[in-house]
């Protein structure tokens, strides 16, 4: 049975289970597609892939000196690091060091991929921690690292909580790819002075990134309901190190003026929010065969997301009953009735249709940005095409 809502111009099916948005084209901004964040057709991937591969091979020896386990644990960060994901952060970086004068002909090319490419060190870092503090048991349609290591102890017989274990293990290898990530930036190969530009925007970005982190644990904790607290989390916690740091770095790379820099960081900032907004609705109507991640766990979770706030303020003035409804759901184990019944409120009172115009407004608002920028045509046609591909992703 499907079940259809309507909400300006947005449809949002429910199909066995999740509910799919289809969302309204009205005044969204049409880009061609030469350039995509898809894995498929993105050209960095197999580039960003194989500069992963390298360097977790050159690291093989010290840790095969050390023993004890530690070369299988390794290669679950490894397996995990390699396993599918679209490369957004690499590519960003990339883009903007292209756009922003790189050649990608030159000598230096390699080197700055690899910087790039320790993007997805700092990634793997923040999904392998967020999935412990979420207490999520999938990712990329596979167990989550704490869950993995916590069967593998269950297993084995081994004494002691195995749920204790796996997060233990989890957390060590999620610091160990961010302590890999300031490795695989330090051994770039990158000259002394485009690492000088860099180290500013780097340590920016690592202390954004954990700063986002906390704030939207203290948000579940004490239950802050506020748009504006929800949006916070979505500036430092995704915005920043997706893709307004990325270009920023790559614009450092290339040793870029201030014009560039300023337009980069605005629409990487209009995008990232706009990227996490999509996010938000994908964690609650996202089909978990495409999404790879069971539908609804940001509301078992207790996600203070723009999209729950914008439902509670709608709620509170127009339907009370619901709004109480959604306070006593949020946060726990709900039934998939309960998560249906979330849903079809968070529809109804008319959140969805205003994240969706919010989502179209800030790319709208990016691509502003990149005009009369500097940057080359290039790197704008191709930025233009990735912002499009963030704001409408399916997963």
């Amino acid at each position: 049975m499907v079940k259809v809502f309507t909400d300006h111009g947005v449809v949002v099916r429910a199909h066995t289970g999740s509910i799919r948005i289809a969302r309204s084209v009205r005044s969204r901004p049409r880009i061609a597609p030469e350039a995509t964040l898809s894995a498929a057709s993105n050209p960095v991937v197999p580039r960003v892939e194989s500069t992963l591969r390298d360097f977790f091979a050159g690291r093989a020896g010290l840790v095969d000196e050390i023993g004890g386990g530690y070369r299988e644990a390794v290669s679950t960060l490894e397996r995990f690091v390699l396993r599918g994901g679209k490369r957004v952060r690499p590519s960003f970086a990339w883009t903007g060091w292209l756009g922003a004068g790189g050649d990608p002909d030159a000598p230096e090319a390699d080197a700055v991929m690899r910087v790039c490419s320790a993007l997805e060190l700092v990634q793997a870092c923040a999904l392998v921690h967020d999935d412990i503090i979420d207490a999520s048991t999938t990712r990329r349609g596979h167990p989550t690292v704490h869950v993995a290591f916590a069967e593998e102890h269950r297993a084995a017989g081994w004494s002691g909580d195995p749920g204790r274990f796996g997060e233990a293990v989890a957390i060590l290898l999620g610091d160990l790819a961010l302590a890999w990530a300031d490795d695989m930036v330090r051994e770039s190969g990158i000259d002394p002075a485009a690492a000088a530009r860099i180290a500013p925007v780097w340590s920016g970005m690592r202390t954004e990134v954990l700063g986002g982190q906390f704030l939207d644990i203290c948000n579940e904790a004490s239950a802050d309901e506020s748009v504006e607290a929800a949006m916070r989390v979505n500036r430092f916690k995704t915005a920043a190190y997706t893709i307004e740091r990325p270009l920023h770095l790559g614009a450092a790379l290339a040793g870029a003026d201030e014009t560039i820099v300023g337009a980069y960081r605005r629409f990487g900032t209009d995008v990232g929010i706009a990227f996490q907004l999509r996010d938000d609705l994908l964690g609650v109507f996202g089909d978990p065969e495409v999404t790879g991640k069971p539908s609804g766990d940001d509301l078992r979770a207790g996600k203070r997301t723009v999209l729950f706030a914008l439902a509670l303020e709608r709620a509170d003035r127009d339907d009370p009953a619901a709004a109480e409804f959604l306070r006593s759901r949020i946060g726990s184990d709900l039934s998939e009735s309960d998560v249906d019944e979330v849903r079809e409120i968070i529809v109804r009172v008319g959140a969805v249709s205003e994240v969706e115009q919010r989502i179209t407004e800030l790319a709208a608002s990016a691509l502003t940005a990149l005009e009369d920028s500097g940057v080359t045509d290039r790197g704008r046609e191709a930025l233009a095409a990735m912002a499009t591909t963030a704001t409408e992703r399916t997963a």
